[in-house]
């Protein structure tokens, strides 16, 4: 078929260039929309990257103010910005930089993979002719394209930017390709260069990967390459620390199937159009609840590094749950992830064994049941998704058949419980804290809360029904805890 741009693309690309000849300047269209043009890709929100010999800051500084859109200075060393446009509900971007050379062609080479240095002159985006011959492809882009392979432009490419080491994966994830041999073989030589990115270009990276479904092979090769433990060094510490007869495999082995039997748990749990919806809840910007679990797989057992202990020559982490809190705060705080995405993460992390001890008992108390979900809150699902690609996990010697059909068993009946209580109308409070102040002559404090709690999870599981009740059991508690 003719490689043509639709005629929306040329209605959204047409004051671009009518400001282009107006101002008598040459412009290529460049990189992803004509790879994606290509590919026949088409995404929500579509973005454009141009070049020009120079006056990149100059000719979108114009093209704003003409669209009546945001303006954003990337690097004005290197004479690269951004246009934010909002049209029809989507957010069109249009990036502009200077050559990177004294001609096209030598810009080209510096981009990053031979599939985004492909370039075509703005006026041939409006022609309609097949625009295969018109496209200009020095490095063989389209061939790679073919090919279905990522391959980098020239041997600099990783150390001009290394996050391009991340990229590579992310695009493979992205569009299903394959990283080119030599390519890793050169993200593996210059894998130490990356220390020096920002951890916000480094989480972009990092979530495009886990927003696909192909995380967990991109991941271990990442690890082969020992490439992902310059990005998180606490991975280190997890290699080679048997877990005992539970386990069959090493903490940081665990952790990575772990990931690995989620992935395969979303193809069935994602059927579920609750769960679905849940999963594709965005806590930040693009970011979906679903790639955060993801994340939470990779960092569910990372404080056991910490807790090690050996007694009567048996291995246990006691309180790894507390440790991996701890670590898991510092990485969101050098992530740059938002408040709503680490305080997620901390609480997944915390309380990922919940389920488990529920799981020690075929049938867990009213208590242990109202308990768990006061805790978990809007992440009890996450906790329990995780729960059960952790077990799954888990094939030691020791981890019997019955056991896991058992933890299965009450994760699924967790499942539905919270799904019920979410179509229940929320029980009103038998007494407020007015009331409790003014029967027991009390001023505001701590105190009030404590009671509070204590009535609100007695009234859940039945043992108070009446105010009658709830004024003995306040009583009680405030006797206690005098």
């Amino acid at each position: 078929m003719p490689l043509k741009f639709s005629a929306k693309d040329k209605e959204i690309l047409n004051p671009v260039c009518d400001l282009a000849g107006q101002r008598k300047v040459k412009l290529y269209l460049v990189g992803g929309a004509l790879r994606d043009l290509i590919l026949k890709r088409r995404k929500d929100n579509p973005d454009f990257d141009f070049c020009l010999k120079t006056g990149a800051l100059s000719f979108g500084r114009r093209l704003a103010g003409h669209l009546k859109a945001a303006f954003v200075l990337l690097d004005e060393e290197h004479g690269a910005c951004r246009v934010v446009k909002k049209l029809d509900g989507k957010l069109y971007t249009f990036d502009f930089t200077d050559f990177r050379g004294p001609t096209l062609e030598k810009d080209l080479l510096h981009r990053d993979f031979t599939i985004n240095s492909l370039a075509l002159g703005l006026k041939d985006v409006f022609s309609d002719k097949d625009l295969s011959q018109a496209i200009i492809d020095p490095y063989s882009g389209r061939e790679d394209l073919k090919r279905k392979m990522i391959r980098a432009t020239h041997k600099n490419s990783f150390p001009e930017d290394p996050l391009r080491i991340m990229r590579a994966f992310s695009f493979s994830c992205l569009i299903g390709f394959s990283v080119e041999k030599e390519t890793l073989r050169l993200a593996k030589k210059d894998k130490s260069m990356i220390s020096g990115v920002s951890g916000e270009r480094l989480r972009d990276e990092l979530f495009k990967i886990l927003e696909s479904n192909q995380a967990h092979a991109a991941l271990v090769t990442l690890d082969r390459l020992k490439i992902l433990e310059i990005i998180f060094p606490e991975i280190k510490p997890m290699r080679n620390i048997g877990q005992g007869p539970y386990h069959h495999l090493d903490v940081w082995q665990h952790t990575l199937e772990t990931l690995n039997q989620f992935e395969l748990l979303l193809a069935q749990a994602r059927k579920n159009p609750r769960i679905k919806q849940y999963l594709d809840e965005e806590l930040s910007g693009l970011r979906r609840r679903m790639s955060l679990l993801k994340f939470a797989c990779i960092l569910h057992d990372i404080g056991k590094p910490g807790a090690l202990r050996r007694e009567k020559k048996r291995i246990i982490f006691h309180g790894h749950e507390r440790v991996g809190l701890g670590l898991t705060r510092a990485i969101c705080r050098r992530l740059k992830l938002s408040n709503e995405e680490s305080r997620s993460l901390e609480r997944i992390v915390l309380c990922h064994l919940r389920p488990g001890y529920l799981a020690d008992s075929d049938h867990p108390t009213p208590k242990a049941v109202f308990r768990y979900f006061r805790d978990t809150g809007t992440d009890a699902l996450a906790v329990l998704l995780l729960s059960l690609s952790d077990q799954r996990a888990t094939k030691g010697p020791l981890t019997t058949a019955l056991s896991r059909t058992r933890h299965e068993k009450i994760v699924k009946t967790l499942i539905r419980r919270l799904f019920k209580k979410e179509k229940e109308k929320k029980q009103a409070r038998l007494l407020n804290g007015n009331d409790i102040m003014r029967k027991f002559k009390l001023q505001p404090s701590e105190l009030i809360g404590t009671v509070l709690d204590e009535l609100e999870e007695a009234q859940a599981i039945g043992k108070i029904k009446n105010k009658a009740d709830a004024f003995k059991l306040a009583a009680k508690v405030i006797k206690l805890k005098k």
